[in-house]
This record gives C-alpha cells, sequence and structure tokens, in this order.
C-alpha cells in the first residue's frame, strides 16, 4: 500500500518479526493473512491464510475475523461472529503470535513522529504518553517528556549524563548536578512504571549514562 496521506489511520505492529512496521490504512477493505493475494501478508504459521479483514464505513473501522483457526482479539477478548467497531489504541493480536495497534486517523502523526517502542506509544504533538488504551494522566513534565522523547529517539543507544544536561536544560545558568540528572530519571521511571510495573524501560549504565530498553 502507498503511504500517500500520513494523517490517514494505520496500524503499527508491536511484537513479532514485524515489530516497528506501520501499515497505514489507505484502502476500503484491507485483508490479512499468509496467502500472498492478502493486502498485509504475515509470515507466522499460526496465522490463517486469511485470518482478518479490516474495512472502511462511513463510521470508521470494522474488524472482522474471517474464520481463522487461531483466532483474532482486540484487547484481549476474541471477536467472533460480529465484528469490532476500532477505536484510537485498540490493541489486535491475531493468532497471539502478532500484536499491533490501530490508530486513528485523527489521533495520526506523520509517520516520522510517531516512535513505538515496544508497546510504549509517544506522541511528540500533544505530549501524550500511552501503553495500549491506558495513558499517563496527569501528563508528564517537560523535562521528563523530553528526557523520554530523547531516550527513544537513542533507539537502544547509551544517552550520556551530558546529553540529558543540553536537552532537558538547554538554558540552564550554571552546572546542573548529577543528583538533578538522577532525580530526573528516577522520577521518569517512577511515571512510567505507572503504565507498565514489570518492565524497567530506563536503565542506568555505570560510568557511561542512560539506554531505552523496550521489552523483548
Amino acid at each position: 500500500m502507498n503511504e500517500q496521506n500520513p494523517y490517514q489511520p494505520m496500524l503499527v505492529i508491536y511484537k513479532g518479526p514485524l515489530a516497528g512496521t506501520r501499515w497505514p490504512l489507505s484502502h476500503e477493505s484491507v485483508t490479512l493473512g499468509r496467502a500472498p493475494d492478502c493486502d498485509i501478508v504475515l509470515s507466522e504459521r499460526q496465522i490463517s491464510r486469511y485470518h482478518a479483514r479490516i474495512e472502511h464505513d462511513a463510521d470508521g473501522y470494522l474488524l472482522r475475523d474471517l474464520g481463522s483457526k487461531n483466532g483474532t482479539f482486540v484487547n484481549g477478548e476474541q471477536v467472533r461472529g460480529q465484528p469490532y467497531r476500532l477505536q484510537d489504541g485498540d490493541e489486535i493480536s491475531l493468532a497471539t503470535t502478532l500484536q499491533m495497534g490501530f490508530v486513528a486517523g485523527e489521533a495520526t502523526l506523520p509517520l516520522e513522529e510517531v516512535f513505538t517502542p515496544g508497546l510504549l506509544v509517544v506522541d511528540e504533538a500533544s505530549r501524550r504518553v500511552r501503553l495500549g488504551r491506558k495513558e499517563l494522566d496527569p501528563p508528564l513534565s517537560p523535562a521528563q517528556f523530553a528526557l523520554l522523547t530523547m531516550l527513544v529517539k537513542s533507539e537502544g543507544a547509551v544517552v550520556t549524563r551530558e546529553d540529558v544536561i543540553r536537552c532537558v536544560w538547554p538554558d540552564a545558568v550554571g552546572g546542573v548536578t548529577d543528583q538533578a540528572v538522577d532525580a530526573l530519571v528516577y522520577r521518569l521511571r517512577e511515571r512510567l512504571a505507572e503504565l507498565d510495573p514489570d518492565h524497567n524501560y530506563i536503565t542506568t549504565v555505570r560510568g557511561h549514562g542512560f539506554r531505552f530498553d523496550k521489552p523483548a
């Protein structure tokens, strides 16, 4: 499919061999499965040849299971019989092996501005951070959000304390202490734990700095 309109609804793959892939929903009907004539071809053997279809109508998008062997799920609930009306942030799982998110057009940023490390979604334009349909409320502080965005964009590379200071406190008068950096990192970890208490997204690399670690 051609990515003609960067603001149209899309699917974002969170888990599986295609993690990080995005498919804009540019057609009235999009079929997902292993068959070579599907609009989105998925190689996992647990997925049926014609597994599911997303259909566009006047009210938005519907997800329909096509009689798949291992099922289609939205937010943990299996789609049976009647199609499911998709909403922004819905988590879709095919055969429990491939997980993706539905991002509605009115909430979509240009593709290069949407970061999807694991299930965590960081929206630069609105400073929203969400995990699936759960969103951080209250939002991160400007300093916390600046740090998170820099870490996400580093794509697993180590960010030094000096990098943090230049990003978060570019106009600071005088020196910024290590204690201030550590306190900011600590508080950001606490806030991300509100969304996912089972994963530590920020790793301290002793003697070097910090690294963003998305879930495996």
